[in-house]
């Protein structure tokens, strides 16, 4: 029933899809703000830390838990107490909703994502709206402004490289074999949003046909379809094939990478932060990056206001701290997240966006809230 709710919430707003020009390639026109904040007053950078100071407050919702240490070091630089409270996507969309819906008091800003329904059941409701540091417009790539990308998260194909003699495969169309039965692990869709993204987005007309190429690559003849596309046709058959659905990507990389295996073929599709875990953990981990048609997928967490901020001043001032190199430091001290600030140093090892970005399938918000519920019903079918 909540994911009948959840379609029928989609279709009594996509109609307003098509009057947004989101991060998929319209980066230069803004998000119109609710009418109730359009005629805020632009400020200098020491006129909103004054005027935040007379806020003495902030409150955030974050699906990032480093928020806490990034809410340590604002408080300690501005003298600003900061309330953060740390959620799932799914828990982040329902209690914005909720308050949003009721005009209860809660966040002054969020730290989001699951693009599609922050997009459908957030921005388009006006619950929240984009704010762009003035000091980061010049900064901050323009397609990565609207809605406001203040991190990106990749999620990398991973295999246990004691086991492995080499890569175990390069082309996604392996993991239907008969040898990755039973052998191949991804979170549950259903428990993380971004995951049920990127299976809608492989169902999208340009990936689907960069999927049914590597079809034929692989196999030497045409796809033949059972589905809508071979984007689809992938997704059932990786299901059909004992696909492994686990509860977290912790619990699926230590599960991968845990030593003394006999086992050529095993990965898995998770954060690519946790490869951190081959030293820390002395797990056998190395991602794979040279898979066709695509090696993941990559999404943004967005920074975005509540339209009935009480403290939109002090929550502006901290936007834009999480921007900076100083304030992004919770995250650039490990691998897998990565500002949306060229200017912010990656940790050494690790590879820029501009890397990955070529090798992994972006998150288009307007197509996963158009598409998704489809999807979604297309999954029922192989999860319940």
């Amino acid at each position: 029933m909540k994911k009948l709710k959840r379609v029928f919430l989609l279709c009594l707003v996509i109609s307003l899809v098509l009057s947004y020009n989101i991060f998929a390639g319209g980066g230069q026109e803004q998000t119109p703000a609710p009418a109730a904040v359009a005629q805020e007053k632009a400020m200098t950078h020491d006129e909103l830390v004054a005027a935040a100071k007379e806020e003495g407050n902030v409150v955030v919702y974050s699906v990032t838990s480093r928020i806490a240490k990034a809410a340590a070091a604002f408080t300690t630089k501005y003298g600003i107490a900061v309330e953060a409270t740390n959620l799932k996507d799914f828990e982040l969309v329902e209690k914005i909703s909720k308050e949003g819906s009721t005009g209860a008091s809660g966040a002054d800003f969020v730290l989001c994502q699951d693009g599609g329904r922050v997009m459908g059941e957030l921005i388009n409701m006006e619950y929240l709206y984009n704010y762009v540091p003035p000091t980061m417009k010049d900064i901050i790539p323009a397609q990565f402004q609207n809605p406001l990308a203040f991190a990106f998260i990749n999620k990398v194909f991973i295999y246990n490289d004691e086991a492995s003699n080499g890569v175990p495969f390069k082309n996604i169309w392996e993991l239907t074999t008969p040898e990755w039965k039973g052998n191949f692990q991804f979170k549950n869709p259903f428990q993380e949003g971004v995951n049920a993204n990127f299976l809608t987005m492989v169902t999208k007309p340009e990936v689907a046909d960069k999927i049914a190429a590597a079809y034929k690559d692989y196999f030497g003849k045409d796809i033949k379809l059972t589905t809508k596309n071979a984007g689809y046709e992938w997704i059932k058959m990786l299901f059909e094939n004992d696909l492994i659905i686990t509860t977290s990507d912790t619990k699926t990389a230590e599960s991968i990478g845990v030593k003394g295996q006999n086992k050529p073929q095993n990965a898995g599709l998770f954060v690519y932060s946790k490869f951190r875990y081959k030293k820390s953990k002395n797990l056998a981990l190395e991602p794979m990056m040279d898979v066709e048609p695509f090696s993941g997928f990559y999404y943004p967490i967005y920074a975005l206001m509540s339209t009935k901020a009480a403290n939109p001043n002090a929550a502006k001032l901290f936007i834009e701290f999480l921007l900076t190199e100083e304030g992004f430091t919770p995250w650039s001290a490990n691998l897998g997240t990565y500002s949306s600030n060229p200017n912010v140093p990656l940790v050494e090892g690790d590879h820029p966006m501009t890397t990955w970005a070529k090798i992994l399938v972006e998150e288009d918000p307007t197509f996963c809230f158009e598409n998704r519920g489809d999807v979604e019903e297309f999954l029922n079918e192989y999860i319940y």
